[in-house]
């Protein structure tokens, strides 16, 4: 008898198990936590001086202009209120929908409730902390009201995510029952 331990055979087949990453480290998990926290740094950097009030309204002002459209002073300020609150909105929304993708590993095409309400909750809460960031930029100002907006706009994408999916369930299904009726017809027909 041998002092020394014995090898198991081998079989050829190996376990899939042994062989499959971490979900948390397939490539598509990773890619998604990297877009996440790219559009993160995205909002952060928007945040920052060179996007104040009065370079985007600069901005804005030369858009109309090129386009022959010219304003009143008074519409003109409430254009560019509603287009940066709607830059909020649309930031925060595809933010939660980076979130969203990047709390559910599997089975995308499927509806998860808890996804996206932690994407809604994470989009908030770093709403916050971007505003708190901005109260020590230079020409800009902290307002629980942005935050207000861009947790609305992280609600909206989950809303308009959520109707995308049952809209998408719902024509699958129609899908598949006219394939069984017409299978049946033309089941009927041969006898």
């Amino acid at each position: 008898m041998s002092s020394s331990p014995r090898k198991r055979p081998t079989t050829g087949s190996t376990d899939p198990q042994q062989h499959t990453r971490p979900v948390y480290l397939q490539p598509r998990v990773v890619l998604i936590w990297v877009v996440t926290v790219a559009w993160a740094g995205n909002i952060t950097f928007l945040s920052t001086a060179p996007f104040g009030g009065s370079v985007t309204g600069w901005l804005l002002e030369q858009i109309l202009s090129s386009l022959h459209i010219h304003l009143t002073h008074h519409t003109f300020e409430i254009v560019h209120f509603l287009t940066r609150k709607l830059a909020h909105c649309t930031e925060y929304g595809i933010f939660a929908l980076f979130l969203y993708h990047s709390f559910t590993f599997r089975r995308l095409e499927t509806w998860n409730t808890r996804s996206a309400i932690s994407a809604v909750v994470v989009a908030g809460l770093f709403s916050l902390t971007d505003e708190y960031h901005q109260s020590f930029v230079p020409g800009r100002t902290a307002s629980i009201k942005d935050c207000g907006i861009d947790t609305f706009g992280a609600l909206l994408a989950m809303l308009l995510l959520y109707a995308g999916r049952r809209l998408q369930a719902s024509s699958s299904i129609v899908a598949a029952t006219n394939e069984s009726m017409a299978e049946m017809k033309k089941g009927a027909a041969g006898e």
